[in-house]
């Protein structure tokens, strides 16, 4: 046992963006079983191995842990339900999700961006999870956007480009840590941090690096608003992002959530995208908005 703190230790792999797969086999009365994992990765061309990493938390881990064959499904931007069913649905998973049978009689889930189907090549133990790797047999792949997950959140890759491929004057992070968020001050009124002239394209990592540049160590998460605000006459694009602990900034401060609601903000865009902020943080669902300062299209990133 390590005196490394576990939620610490999770936040730091969780900031490796992966994409999103179901699992799925069949147990010994033929039911079919799935989990979603991020844990993935291609092992080897030649032969053709993949591996994924069922937790040992699983109810049914061990039906993984003792197959002979299995199925991964990669995916697609906007199957986020899928996930959320079979990373925490009680009931019939597969009852709803379409799905058809693979080779080997596996179950894959319907529009998935690629499937894999896999004869177990070997199980080895690791840690409170196991390694299945799978020897592929038959897959397929169609065209597309995967789901992206990071930081614990979803993101859209293909909105992220979408957003990418605009021209903001203003690029700036919500930066959040426990309930409370870091806020600026300008004129006597409140933003989230900022900087300015991002030029189009690498608006993540260019904001990482003004951020950093300001000494904030934060792990910038999914793009959460975009947009035109003819108050301002600028474009502006917004990031999710947190900290392990809240750092102090001259000339800002960190308010509670709940306080949001409250404050002047340097214009109604920004005051409208808080307030939404506010209230999406209660249910911990955050979504993407697209549109000027008053109304848009929100897109839902669970």
């Amino acid at each position: 046992m390590t005196s490394m703190d576990p939620r610490a230790l999770r936040d730091a792999f969780g900031s490796f963006m992966t994409g999103v797969t179901v699992v799925t086999a069949r147990d010994e009365h033929g039911a079919p079983v799935g989990f979603t994992a991020n844990s993935f990765s291609s092992v080897s061309l030649d032969p053709p191995l993949l591996l994924v990493c069922p937790g040992k938390f699983l109810s049914r881990h061990d039906i993984f842990a003792n197959c002979t064959r299995f199925a991964v499904n990669v995916l697609a931007d906007g199957q986020q339900e899928i996930s959320n069913t079979f990373a925490g649905y009680k009931g019939d998973r597969f009852a709803k999700v379409a799905h058809s049978n693979g080779l080997f009689d596996l179950p894959l889930i319907d529009g998935a961006l690629a499937q894999f189907c896999c004869k177990t090549h070997q199980v080895l133990p690791a840690g409170d999870h196991t390694l299945l790797i799978g020897e592929v047999a038959e897959f397929s792949h169609s065209t597309g956007q995967g789901l992206g997950y990071v930081g614990g959140s979803y993101f859209s890759l293909g909105l992220e480009r979408e957003v990418d491929a605009m021209v903001p004057t203003i690029c700036g992070a919500i930066i959040r840590s426990g309930d409370s968020v870091l806020l600026e001050q300008s004129n006597g009124a409140y933003r989230p941090i900022q900087i300015a002239g991002v030029e189009r394209g690498g608006q993540r990592n260019r904001l990482t690096q003004g951020l950093s540049e300001r000494g904030l160590k934060v792990q910038v998460e999914q793009v959460y608003s975009s947009f035109d605000d003819a108050e301002t006459k600028q474009h502006y694009t917004y990031f999710l992002a947190s900290c392990s602990r809240p750092t102090p900034l001259e000339g800002a401060e960190w308010i509670r959530t709940d306080d949001l609601p409250n404050l002047k903000y340097v214009s109604g865009g920004v005051r409208h995208m808080m307030t939404r902020y506010a209230m999406e943080a209660k249910e911990g669902d955050f979504s993407l908005y697209l549109g000027d300062a008053s109304q848009g299209d929100i897109h839902s990133l669970r």
